[in-house]
């Protein structure tokens, strides 16, 4: 490298959720980028990717591979994804952020419930269609903190049914075997961000905090429930932001 050439910003990827595209990221990614090179990538079954049909597994690695070397950054079915990423591609995932994301559920018959459900979930996409669907899933419990003009309507209404059909049929939760026994294999720093008002995915953070060990920090942002990085932009920032300047060139050996 030429000395006197300056290094190049620090790679931040970002991986959205279900019914998101890579559009749904701002504020956030205009903030970052002022110090890192942000890779915004669709998810398989949306946006640009709308005819890719992938399962967790092959959908993670598609994912690093586009995504290259950098802090993975993951919003939860995006977590879920970067999850499996960062721990079959370690050499592409330096640091892990996983905002409202699990390892996937234990029980075997809430597992096929869970899965059925997606199953039938599809189904519905498609009878509706896209415009109807979103008003039903932004109307959902889960997302009433989220404000209308932070909810990326016009780039969710962007996506097919066939797409998210695809993406709940092959990558949703239900499909999703159990990591929590993996996780003490994650040797990157790892951000787990819940919001304080979303106590499923607040209690699954700590959980995903007490695997992985002492290289992973819980940030519970108060005032925000699943979508906390929209919800609440400003505090969100005020923990990642620090987070991703101290933990900059860290490393976690494992014996």
């Amino acid at each position: 490298m030429d000395p006197k050439r300056p290094a190049p910003p620090p790679r931040t990827v970002l991986v959205h959720g279900f019914t998101q595209t890579s559009a749904c990221w701002s504020p956030i990614d205009d903030v970052l980028a002022r110090d890192h090179e942000v890779v915004a990538l669709d998810a398989p079954g949306h946006g640009s990717a709308a005819e890719v049909e992938l399962d967790l597994v092959a959908g993670a690695a598609a994912l690093a591979e586009a995504g290259g070397s950098g802090t993975y950054v993951g919003y939860s079915m995006g977590a879920r994804f970067t999850l499996h990423a960062a721990l079959a591609r370690p050499d592409l995932v330096q640091r892990l952020v996983l905002i409202s994301g699990t390892a996937g559920i234990d029980d075997d018959a809430e597992r096929a419930d869970r899965r059925a459900s997606d199953e039938a979930l599809a189904d519905h996409v498609l009878d509706v269609g896209v415009p109807a669907f979103l008003d039903e899933w932004l109307d959902l419990p889960l997302f009433a903190g989220l404000p209308p003009e932070r909810a990326h309507r016009a780039a969710r209404e962007a996506n097919t049914a066939a797409g998210l059909a695809s993406s709940l049929r092959l990558a949703g939760t239900g499909t999703q075997l159990p990591l929590w026994d993996r996780l003490p294999e994650l040797a990157m720093p790892v951000l787990v961000v819940t919001g304080a008002d979303d106590a499923k995915f607040a209690a699954l953070g700590r959980r995903l905090v007490d695997g992985i060990g002492r290289n992973a920090t819980l940030a519970v942002v108060e005032g925000a429930g699943h979508t906390v990085h929209l919800e609440r932009p400003g505090p969100f920032l005020d923990v990642i932001v620090p987070w991703l300047t101290h933990t900059s060139g860290f490393r976690v050996s494992r014996r």
